[in-house]
């Protein structure tokens, strides 16, 4: 059985790469993807506290936020259409120039 620091320690390294790519990155779709990792490792946790503690809260919170990333990602590409319809490029400094 693997313990569940190691699930941890997985978490964290995701989460890191995650928060990586949304502090150095410009690109609207390279920050949807890292939310989505962010995420990713908080189901992680989840899962690894669920298995730990012999219940089933965590997979089931889990589940959630699975169904709010796909929410995320259905109301993030809409604003990226709309951001390359405007500018013809998905990148977010550019956006600081949109007005009424």
């Amino acid at each position: 059985m693997i313990p569940a620091q190691a699930y941890l320690l997985l978490s964290a390294a995701v989460f890191c790469i995650g928060l990586f790519g949304i502090l150095t990155r410009r690109n609207a779709l390279i920050f949807l993807m890292s939310v989505e990792l962010m995420l990713n490792a908080a189901n992680i946790n989840f899962v690894a506290f669920s298995l730990q503690h012999g219940n089933l809260t965590g997979q089931v919170f889990s589940l959630f936020t699975m169904a709010l990333a796909a929410a995320e990602v259905a109301v993030g590409i809409g604003i990226i259409l709309v951001l390359y319809r405007n500018f013809t490029d998905v990148d977010v400094t550019k956006a600081t120039t949109m007005r009424w």
